[in-house]
């Protein structure tokens, strides 16, 4: 059983699914389901649409550079059946798959560094224009240290009396 990669999102294409289109000059492009295959027909760019795994690789979302991925990769040459080749092989795919789970988990805690810390700091800063939302205002007037503390700022002489002309 072959399993094909999608022309436009990389994703996989599972025998007897998706769409396939041969160009004049024998390309072949396959897709796994119509929404790739409109975005092929309008020409869009697979590394500018967002959800697709090109964009995600392009952008540092994704892991790319692993030496992991090599074992995947299509070979076009037949090897001879070895028991004990086929035996080793099916024993390395389980290490080499659980390599790549711990490095992707290592690249996702990595991006996510910094996430905990802004979520805190926007939650405080909602905290603080909302304040009057989780308290009634007659209880901010009884209790003013419920209340963030108001700054005070400085009006020079000038403007004071600026303000008294407009008054007038």
């Amino acid at each position: 059983m072959r399993l094909e990669k999608c022309w436009f999102c990389s994703s996989t294409i599972y025998p007897g699914h998706g769409i396939q289109y041969v160009r004049n000059d024998a390309k072949i492009f396959r897709f796994c389901r119509s929404k790739c295959h409109k975005n092929f027909k309008m020409k869009r760019n697979p590394r500018k649409v967002k959800w697709t795994k090109a964009y995600r690789r392009l952008h540092g979302k994704d892991m790319t550079q692993d030496s992991t991925f090599e074992f995947e990769r299509k070979r076009n040459r037949p090897e001879r059946y070895d028991r004990n080749v086929t035996d080793n092989t099916l024993k390395a795919i389980k290490k080499i798959d659980k390599v790549r789970v711990d490095r992707e988990a290592r690249h996702h805690a990595k991006r996510m560094k910094g996430k905990k810390a802004q979520l805190h700091r926007e939650a405080a800063k909602e905290l603080e224009q909302s304040i009057h939302m989780l308290k009634a205002p007659a209880v901010l007037l009884q209790d003013p240290s419920l209340t963030l503390p108001k700054i005070k700022v400085q009006v020079s002489q000038q403007q004071t009396e600026d303000n008294h002309h407009m008054e007038e």
